[in-house]
């Protein structure tokens, strides 16, 4: 279902089938993204552990499947007043989507 804006909710599913997060973006990716930086963050990217993210897109019955992973970065030097020096970066990484029989 695709919002005024142009861009779409996708609720985060849990393993049961529970949806306890909603993430806007204008693709899946950009929900993704958004999900994965929720995770907990590992010390660099190399180290981060891999979680799969299941994100249903709203008013549909497809399921986007991301390993998503986070890390913690130092900030950039030119940041603004209100950052923190340490951010947490994330990626993800599409594996599939599945549609649900529900």
């Amino acid at each position: 279902m695709v919002r005024e804006d142009g861009k779409r909710n996708f609720a985060l599913r849990e393993e049961g089938g529970d949806e306890s997060s909603v993430f806007s973006g204008n693709t899946p990716r950009q929900a993704a993204l958004k999900a994965a930086r929720r995770l907990d963050p590992g010390s660099s990217e190399e180290a981060a552990d891999r979680v799969e993210l299941r994100l249903r897109e709203k008013g549909t019955e497809k399921v986007h499947i991301y390993d998503g992973w986070a890390w913690e970065e130092t900030a950039p030097d030119d940041k603004p007043d209100w950052m923190p020096e340490e951010i947490t970066e994330a990626n993800v990484s599409k594996k599939g989507i599945e549609h649900l029989d529900e």
